[in-house]
């Protein structure tokens, strides 16, 4: 049987692959899971459905009345900015360095691509190509706060919201969350905006939906259709459930409200399961329970703080229970314990299965994985733990769970922090060896920042800053300061590089 393809669908110009699903016996294709994109209501909404009495109850006939007064807070949202740069499986991230050559100029001889390759310090810097985006967001308050997709807005330049043609703001990001896909962004309007509001009602397979959004740049489109399934999982990066529904919904459909018929958010498109990229009834939103606990803490302090316990975990399955003496299958199974991490700290070990978080029982490595992020960080929980023949209580000081895949790769791999960018978009350290206390040596290049456009390079030796002597990172910063105070936009930098000596001109970051 093939192996068919699972793509998160962007609502860029390429998807975003997410994972390989295996399909039905017979049954091969190439699926694709797209991302999604969504204009504005005056108060929280109720709208109910014109309905018919059937056997069962009553059924919609139309669902114009609740279209009328939602349609008005679902917005379009597009995107300007930078394209993220081409990277390579060996991208050591220093500067846009390891550029594929193949990738940005196909279709040239083997024999230029070789030569790059070759080069001591990889491809150089690319500037990043401009490109544009689309997708849906809807309004959830009066004075302008707009809920999205993260990848919607993800490295995104100019934000536009626009209610329609002549109702075009440009908007300000407030926070994203990559582990739950969601997206937080403030207008400033003239007037009180039309918005909706999240439903607090339980919703059950087979009720009604509405989907609003902006399918390929086609803003206020409305399709209906149920919720086919609650609790999907394994469809984004974090431990969350998504509710799938059937009605139709595209690339652009991102970031856009899924309604039920009180005219009530139920959920955030976010993604669809698709052989073509096209709509074939199976997406998937983001559950409202989910999407508002998020906005909160997006709105209040602009990032989400989940607790970490530090751990690498999977599934119990009937034989793994079974060889380590358990009754059923049940639990998260520790893989690895992160080096100086929460669990490592308390104790915990590879190959204990967690069973209970204060008391409360742990179904699957998901369940585990929600219960702890909805700790704060520093909170002591108190874990049962199987180990051996027997059970054993650990108690674990949670940490803050890691924001980005480059710091959890980090903490797992036990490699070194991210670069701190200065003002000039460089990372510094001190010289080493000999030279130890002739300049300061350039550690990392921020990409697309004036000194990667300037040439300069990680292993450059910055010498002295308008004129001034430096051999410490904090004389650099002393010397920026000053040029800052002076109301200069840029400093002077005597660069050393292989043995060259060159003046470089590199702005000075505003703020």
């Amino acid at each position: 049987m093939q192996q068919s393809q699972l793509d998160r669908p962007a609502t860029r110009a390429r998807g975003k692959r997410l994972a390989g699903v295996a399909l039905g016996a017979g049954a091969a294709a190439a699926v694709a899971m797209w991302m999604l994109p969504t204009v504005p209501v005056l108060t929280p909404i109720k709208a109910e459905a014109q309905t018919a009495q059937t056997p069962f109850g009553r059924a919609p006939i139309s669902f114009a009345d609740i279209v009328d007064r939602v349609k008005p807070a679902v917005v379009s949202i597009n995107i300007s900015g930078a394209s993220p740069r081409v990277a390579s499986k060996d991208d050591d991230r220093r500067g846009g360095r390891n550029q594929r050559p193949e990738d940005l100029f196909p279709g040239l001889p083997e024999e230029f691509y070789e030569y790059f390759k070759n080069l001591p310090r990889g491809f150089p810097n690319i500037p990043k190509r401009p490109t544009q985006s689309q997708g849906s967001g809807f309004v959830i308050s009066e004075d302008g706060y707009i809920v999205t997709n993260n990848h919607v807005v993800d490295n995104a330049g100019k934000i536009t919201v626009s209610f329609d043609e002549h109702n075009k703001y440009e908007a300000r990001l407030i926070g994203t969350d990559a582990r739950s896909d969601i997206a937080l962004l403030k207008i400033e309007a003239d007037r009180k905006l039309p918005f909706v509001k999240f439903s607090e009602k339980p919703v059950r397979v087979g009720d009604w939906v509405l989907a609003v959004g902006n399918p390929f740049g086609l803003g206020g489109t409305v399709t209906a259709g149920i919720v086919s399934a609650l609790g999907r999982g394994n469809i984004g990066d974090g431990p969350y459930d998504y509710m799938q529904i059937d009605a139709a919904v595209n690339r652009g459909n991102s970031g856009g409200p899924t309604f039920n018929l009180d005219g009530e958010v139920i959920g955030v498109n976010t993604a669809i399961f698709s052989p073509s990229g096209g709509n074939v009834g199976i997406a998937f939103a983001i559950p409202a329970p989910t999407v508002t606990k998020v906005v909160a803490q997006l709105k209040k302090s602009g990032t989400v703080t989940r607790g970490w316990l530090g751990v690498q975990i999977q599934n119990i399955d009937e034989d793994t229970a079974a060889s380590l003496g358990l009754s059923a299958a049940r639990g998260a199974l520790v893989k690895e314990v992160v080096p100086n991490g929460p669990g490592a700290a308390a104790g915990l070990r590879s190959q204990d299965a967690i069973l209970s978080v204060n008391g409360v029982t742990v179904n699957d490595s998901r369940d585990l994985a929600q219960k702890i992020g909805d700790f704060a960080p520093g909170t002591t929980v108190d874990l049962k733990v199987w180990r051996g023949s027997r059970e054993e209580s650990i108690k674990v000081k949670l940490g803050t769970f890691p924001n980005s895949r480059e710091e959890i790769a980090r903490l797992e791999e036990g490699r070194a922090p991210a670069p701190q960018y200065s003002s000039l978009g460089l990372a510094f350290e001190p010289v080493r060896g000999k030279a130890s206390r002739e300049g300061v040596l350039i550690s990392d290049v921020e990409p697309g920042s004036d000194a990667a456009e300037k040439g300069l390079n990680p292993g450059d030796v910055v010498t002295q800053v308008n004129q001034q002597p430096v051999s410490s990172p904090e004389d650099i910063e002393a010397a920026v300061k000053r040029a800052r105070d002076l109301g200069r936009p840029s400093v002077l930098l005597s660069v050393r590089s292989q043995n060259q000596q060159r003046l470089v001109a590199v702005q000075i970051k505003k703020g």
